[in-house]
């Protein structure tokens, strides 16, 4: 049998326990991930969570979180590097005084499902020289409305600004995500079907945005090539045959869960003899759908890719498949727009 996804070692990278849900949000993983999940202890994260620069109560969030904190620092280093490049913030530098100090909000502007707040958490402290201090009004995973306030953070007036953009691209990249799975988790509530991610994600991004997707409530696929297989056209050719790919994988790789795409019912047979457990159903019709159903009868799990739309989720799902793929969660989603607003505490003083 096909360890579950709670059988299966945890990667460093992306690491969640589905046990655990992101605030109420109805994500984890699905079959074919090995992202991770189940009873490992601290040893098995390959890493201690705090042995990086980040505050070690913002650490252990992420790691709780199913984040490597030390990931999250490097990402946030790169991100604030790309933005100085070697230099520094010559417009905040030259009209805020040193020594100033301001609260920000970071602020909805669009309804939708919040997702990276500790990521921009992670952000400010890269940057931060003094110690700053957070007030957290959400979680990832809630559903926000325009005008929330997100988080609130005080430090150097300097900081905050140079910080800005970057906490903020990442904010409204991942808050997108989990926005537009959201949708499609919605759609699909009350039916046997989930929806699930792909590898489509932004290069050094792929553990945040397959996070995201967790807040939005979906599934997450496998993480890399290596925790996982997925037989596909181009494999079948090379192999000679979809049951002679799928046997060849097993062979040298015994304890990896292993999905077969196929692309005609008359496919199905074939590895349903071998034992495949997982069938990803490329470019079927809903009609082609239901037969393939209807031929497996419970003999494996079936996943549904190409051709989707939000629209048409439901007449997928009313198939009895169980899976539905959707890269478009990672490579098109669009951003949830928020905001930094500086307090005016002159004002707030006078008032």
């Amino acid at each position: 049998m096909t360890p579950t996804p709670d059988e299966l070692p945890l990667l460093q990278i992306g690491r969640h326990r589905p046990d655990e849900a992101v605030n109420g949000a109805a994500g984890g993983c699905g079959d074919a991930c090995g992202c991770g999940a189940g009873d490992e202890d601290e040893s098995d994260f390959g890493l201690d969570p705090l042995e990086c620069g980040l505050d070690p109560d913002l650490a252990r969030l992420l790691a709780d979180a199913g984040l490597d904190p030390v990931q999250v620092e490097d990402v946030a280093h790169l991100a604030i590097e790309e933005d100085l490049d070697h230099g520094v913030d010559v417009t905040t530098v030259a009209t805020i005084p040193e020594e100033a100090v301001s609260t920000g909000d970071f602020t909805a502007r669009q309804a939708g499902t919040v997702a990276g707040l500790r990521i921009a958490e992670a952000v400010l402290s890269v940057v931060c020289t003094e110690e700053f201090e957070v007030e957290r009004h959400a979680e990832d995973g809630d559903r926000v409305m325009p005008g929330q306030r997100l988080l609130s953070v005080r430090t150097r007036t300097r900081d905050l600004l140079t910080a800005e953009r970057s906490a903020l691209n990442l904010l409204c990249r991942l808050s997108g995500i989990a926005t537009a799975t959201r949708a499609w988790a919605d759609e699909l509530e009350g039916t046997g079907t989930r929806v699930r991610d792909t590898r489509k994600t932004t290069p050094g991004l792929r553990a945040l945005e397959k996070y995201a997707v967790r807040c939005g409530g979906g599934l997450n696929h496998r993480m890399s090539l290596s925790d996982a297989a997925l037989v596909k056209d181009n494999h079948v050719v090379a192999a000679g045959g979809v049951a002679e790919a799928f046997r060849r994988v097993r062979a040298e790789f015994p304890g990896v869960p292993i999905e077969v795409e196929v692309d005609r019912l008359d496919q199905l047979e074939p590895v349903l003899a071998e034992g495949v457990e997982l069938i990803l159903l490329d470019n079927f019709t809903p009609e082609e759908t239901a037969e393939a159903v209807k031929l497996v009868a419970g003999r494996a799990r079936l996943e549904s890719s190409g051709r989707l739309s939000l629209a048409g989720a439901r007449a997928y799902a009313a198939t009895g498949v169980d899976y539905l793929a959707v890269g478009a969660l990672t490579h098109s989603s669009p951003i949830l727009d928020i905001g930094l607003d500086l307090r005016d505490e002159t004002r707030e003083e006078g008032s």
